[in-house]
């Protein structure tokens, strides 16, 4: 698979999907207020309060398009080895990807940050998800 097999809507419509995971992930009534405090922060600050808002929500949704793009890129090529790329299989492998690969690599940056546990459990339990929802929705188009 290369760019120009690449199917475009699916990757849309998977980074609109991981966009939203995040959005319920860490939302008001979840995960948030659990990982603000264990971020050290009080529960009074705002978060976002010193930073272009509009830069930060655009800057995420452009990193969920890049693994999206780049997960379907992958994905495509597990397809043509396997010989069938379907829904569960394109979510088996986002489940892979994400607590093998992605939800892995953080966790010597949280430990040594004084983070903890915590902190990474409930970021990369998101991200692993939202691997999982990526493929779902890529294996289910390409």
């Amino acid at each position: 698979m290369d760019f120009i097999s690449v199917n475009w809507l699916a990757v849309l419509l998977a980074t609109l999907v991981s966009f939203v995971s995040g959005f319920i992930w860490f939302g008001p009534k979840t995960f948030y207020p659990v990982w603000w405090k264990a971020m050290g922060k009080s529960p009074n600050s705002e978060p976002g309060s010193n930073q272009n808002m509009a830069v930060v929500f655009g800057s995420i949704t452009i990193a969920l398009f890049v693994q999206s793009l780049v997960f379907s890129i992958v994905l495509g090529w597990y397809g043509a080895k396997v010989g069938e790329l379907n829904a569960l299989n394109g979510a088996l492998a986002g489940l892979i990807v994400g607590v093998g690969i992605v939800a892995a690599s953080p966790l010597s940056h949280r430990l040594m940050g004084q983070q903890g546990f915590k902190v990474w459990i409930l970021e990369v339990g998101n991200d692993a998800l939202n691997y999982v929802l990526m493929g779902l929705v890529l294996g289910a188009m390409l």
